[in-house]
């Protein structure tokens, strides 16, 4: 099956894709294009997996990079490819060939780039790391290489919607207790839940960050398992594990 790779005009002309499940190697409770090494699926089916990613982006398999994302603010500037998976949750470049990329499976990926300096940022930003600045550290790397933030247009991927992410009163309270406006992202649900609105937090960091636009695909990854990976809906079915989907920009 051909590789499904989505992307926005807003990153163009840069090589770039927030790539769907279909197109892999995996199969069962993984099946397609699985490129999580966290995950329990098969380490040469996960390599096969994103050797078809490099092919696509045009790269060399070393020139494909992930680090190892721990829910951090974060952003690793890179000129070659590290050594070893070294802790961040999102790089950024202004060295040509290479590929940075971003492992989701409901958290956003989001992937940014100031076209005219030549800089590319991707950062994984689930709500504890945008909460905690992960998308501004992002930013404020991608100036440190260059890049000026009135030109950074940035594209969250595939990530969970509101209607798909409930949540308790202690997660409402740490939102608000940071800024009470935060509650302009949270809608009612069952007794005492709400369902929180991600995407939306997401672009409001980065427009308040001052960046020159930003944008999300609209793409649900709980609503739709045929082309996305989702933890929650896994942690729902009582699935032993799950796929990790992969967003990748380069120069």
């Amino acid at each position: 099956m051909t590789l499904e790779i989505i992307t926005s005009p807003l990153l163009d002309p840069l090589r770039h894709g927030f790539f769907t499940r279909r197109g892999g190697a995996s199969s069962g409770i993984f099946a397609g294009l699985n490129c999580g090494p966290g995950s329990s699926d098969q380490t040469e089916i996960v390599e096969i997996n994103r050797t078809r990613v490099a092919r696509a982006m045009e790269v060399e398999d070393r020139d494909l990079i992930t680090v190892s994302q721990v829910h951090s603010a974060t952003a690793l500037p890179l000129t070659a490819p590290p050594e070893g998976k070294p802790e961040a949750d999102a790089v950024v470049t202004a060295t040509p060939g290479l590929a940075l990329a971003i492992l989701t499976a409901d958290c956003q990926p989001v992937l940014f780039a100031d076209a005219e300096a030549g800089v590319i940022g991707a950062a994984h930003a689930g709500w504890r790391g945008a909460l905690d600045g992960i998308l501004e550290a992002t930013i404020d790397g991608m100036e440190s290489l260059g890049a000026r933030r009135a030109r950074i247009r940035a594209v969250i991927g595939p990530t969970i919607s509101q209607r798909a992410y409930e949540v308790g009163p202690e997660f409402l309270d740490r939102f608000l207790e940071e800024d009470p406006e935060n509650a302009n992202f949270f809608a009612g649900g069952d007794g005492d839940r709400v369902h929180f609105d991600l995407p939306a937090y997401g672009l409001h960091r980065l427009r308040a960050a001052g960046i020159a636009e930003a944008d999300w695909t609209r793409h649900c990854t709980y609503s739709d398992p045929h082309r996305f990976y989702s933890f929650r809906r896994t942690t729902h079915a009582g699935e032993a594990d799950y796929g990790r989907l992969i967003s990748v920009i380069r120069l």
